[in-house]
Parts: structure tokens; C-alpha cells; sequence
């Protein structure tokens, strides 16, 4: 199916741990999103700060990132759900990349609820032709290699 990119941000490691996962298996490229001024807070007040940055519809600035979008026929893009939509720091990528006329496979790492995500992240990225979407919980906590193994067959269907 062409050449993958694997596109993502993680705040606790779950999303990570599943985008090195994808990328190792179909060998692509990977960009992990790095906010600026991460959100340091735990427990409770985590939810707090995530939430209002979503309510407020917040784009915090991201590390440069230097990568060729054009050069990539499928783009995978992965994310934590917070507060039932996408994080923060993706929608400022998003904003900052020309994401169009690709092949997008869209995955997502929770503790609750997946919700609108998937239809959230589909709306941010108009122009595009989505071609999978998974959902993984607490993938670093339930069954570490379940999950992995199931992002590789999951990435491995999509570029087939």
C-alpha cells in the first residue's frame, strides 16, 4: 500500500507502546507529537487540566516537528482519549500539518470510554480516506503482549 507514517502523542506510554508497535511491524517511519509544556500533574488533577484543555478547544505549542507529510501514502495517527474526544497536542499538529488525499488508519489508548473519537479525529481530518480504526484499553495494564499483537495485526491488514 506505499510507504506508512505513524503519527502520535502519549502522556502515560500506552500510545506509544502501541505506535512502536504498529511501526516496527509494517516498518515505518514514526513522529511522536512532544508538547512544549507538558501537563505535569497526576491523579485527579490530570483530568482536570486535560478536560478544560479540551472544553476550551486548546492547541498548546508542540515541539518542531521536521517531516515530510506529502512522502507518506497512509498515516496512521494515534492519540489518547480525553474527555471522549482526541488530546490536545494532536489537534496542534493537525493544525500544522497538511494532512489531505491519504490513506489514515486512526487509534486510540483509554481507561473508560472510546466515545466520538474516532468521528472527532474523522471531522479534524477532512479530505482523507480512512482505513481503520481500533481501540485499545489500558493496553500497558490488561495484557501487554494481547495488545501488541493485536496492533500488529491490525497494521498488518491495513497495509495489505
Amino acid at each position: 500500500m506505499g510507504k506508512a507514517l505513524v503519527v502520535f502523542y502519549s502522556f502515560e506510554g500506552n500510545t506509544k507502546f502501541i505506535a512502536e508497535s504498529i511501526a516496527m511491524t509494517i516498518n515505518a517511519d514514526i513522529v511522536e507529537i512532544k508538547p512544549v509544556n507538558e501537563i505535569k500533574t497526576k491523579g485527579f488533577m490530570k483530568y482536570v487540566w486535560g478536560g478544560s484543555q479540551i472544553m476550551m478547544k486548546k492547541k498548546p505549542d508542540i515541539e518542531h516537528v521536521d517531516i515530510e507529510i506529502d512522502k507518506y501514502d497512509v498515516i496512521f495517527v494515534g492519540t489518547p482519549v480525553w474527555a471522549w474526544t482526541y488530546a490536545p497536542p494532536v489537534n496542534t499538529f493537525i493544525s500544522e500539518h497538511n494532512i489531505k488525499n491519504k490513506k489514515v488508519a486512526l487509534f486510540t489508548c483509554h481507561g473508560g470510554q472510546n466515545a466520538k473519537t474516532f468521528e472527532k479525529l474523522k471531522d479534524a481530518l477532512p479530505g482523507n480516506s480512512f482505513v481503520g480504526e481500533k481501540d485499545f484499553f489500558e493496553p500497558l495494564l490488561k495484557d501487554k503482549n494481547f495488545n501488541a499483537n493485536r496492533a500488529m495485526e491490525w497494521a498488518k491488514a491495513i497495509m495489505q
